[in-house]
């Protein structure tokens, strides 16, 4: 089980999450490219702290929405989004280029994200932004019960698809992520990170927003970076993967 965090997401003098901190402990980093995010200062530097700490780099295009941080739902044709998707991912091959390292992967941020992940053709256009710039990309995808309809899909495309779930996230009967909207939507406390991460790396389920037991398949799990007490989190759940992963050795 890998870790991934949303990385470079400062904006000139305004200062995102503790990328200094947390990048010794993740093993992807999600590089926003400009859009919510970012700027060509901030991702050169995001990708120079990476390859300093060995760590897989990834494109994490958003919608054009640096005022709502890409959190906000867009109406955008299919040939607009392919064009933003490769705009964004072209930008950050550059700058990896510039460092002598390569971009691994894709993962969209929120909004178009959560669209993709609830609307297939959207997913679907995304699959073709990605295959059409460069199909060696891997496509990071959350999680969800409806894995295999992805990988068909995926395939059409010839990518390799990641599923990601998230440690700090609560979920829907769906699979889905629960909207930021509504209470309790992300986890506030330690112990509830910790046992949706270990629920995840022992058993491979999630308990829902009503109790129910959600089978899921993941291959990388999401720590935030931002909030009072991100670099603790991403401490403890690092070591509590290698812990996991450690049992599950010795056992098998």
């Amino acid at each position: 089980m890998k870790l991934n965090c949303d990385m470079g997401e400062a904006f000139g003098a305004w200062k995102m999450g503790e990328d200094t901190h947390i990048m010794p402990f993740v093993d992807q980093a999600n590089v926003a490219c400009g859009f919510h995010a970012s700027d060509p200062l901030t991702m050169s530097k995001t990708v120079a702290l990476a390859k300093q700490h060995g760590v897989t780099l990834g494109a994490h295009p958003a919608y054009p929405d640096l005022v709502g941080f890409g959190r906000r739902n867009m109406d955008v044709a299919p040939a607009e989004l392919k064009a933003l998707i490769q705009y964004q991912i072209g930008a950050l091959q550059g700058i990896c280029q510039a460092h002598e390292v390569k971009l691994s992967y894709v993962k969209p941020h929120g909004a178009l994200y959560n669209q993709m992940m609830a609307d297939f053709t959207i997913l679907e256009t995304v699959m073709q932004a990605v295959s059409e710039l460069d199909s060696s990309l891997t496509l990071m995808v959350m999680a969800i019960p409806e894995a295999e309809q992805v990988k068909q899909l995926a395939q059409k495309y010839a990518l390799n698809v990641w599923f990601e779930a998230f440690a700090d996230r609560l979920y829907t009967d769906e699979g889905r992520l629960t909207p930021r909207k509504l209470p309790n939507a992300v986890h506030a406390s330690f112990e509830l990170i910790e046992q949706q991460v270990v629920q995840l790396c022992e058993t491979g389920t999630l308990t829902t927003a009503s109790g129910k037991s959600l089978a899921i398949h993941a291959d990388t799990i999401c720590v935030h970076g931002d909030g009072a007490h991100a670099v603790d989190a991403v401490k403890r759940i690092r070591k509590l993967v290698n812990a996991t992963q450690q049992n599950n050795t010795t056992t098998s």
